[in-house]
């Protein structure tokens, strides 16, 4: 019966001939990871911020609310109090979407500048890798032709 080749081994061995730099691959890693780390951190600070300009706005318009719904005296009073609210409710509605506004330009503004220091960076590592695949390739041709 005839015996099964071992690819495995003839696999290690074609792929030993072809050695590969891992550097770059984990540099890369490296770079993507600080750069989620950062983006995740301008995320996590503008939803902290968006909440507690949310949760402030409920408890203002509750309170005021509670205001509103107090029994009166006389029937105009009850006009009187929810034209109030609704004044109230509208100016305070501004005021919170100018916040929430604030929010988004400063995320979107380091968004960018992120992003461009990475690109940066990316070109700098691409740069210098293909520099010294450059000089590798160069040093290898100039042995070969020495032979």
């Amino acid at each position: 019966m005839a015996k099964t080749q071992d690819f495995t081994a003839m696999m290690k061995d074609m792929m030993g001939s072809f050695p590969v730099d891992t550097t770059a691959m984990e540099d890369a890693f490296k770079s993507t990871a600080a750069l989620n780390e950062k983006l995740s951190a301008v995320a996590i600070e503008a939803a902290e911020k968006t909440s507690e300009i949310s949760n402030n706005w409920t408890k203002d318009t509750l309170a005021k609310l509670a205001e509103v719904s107090k029994a009166k005296a006389e029937p105009a009073d009850y006009a009187k109090s929810l034209s109030d609210f609704a004044s109230a409710a509208a100016e305070v509605a501004a005021e919170n979407m100018a916040a929430f506004a604030e929010i988004a330009k400063k995320v979107q503004m380091d968004t960018v500048e992120l992003l461009m220091a990475a690109g940066k960076d990316m070109t700098q590592d691409a740069t210098a890798a293909m520099k010294k695949a450059t000089e590798e390739v160069t040093s290898a041709a100039k042995k070969a032709a020495a032979k």
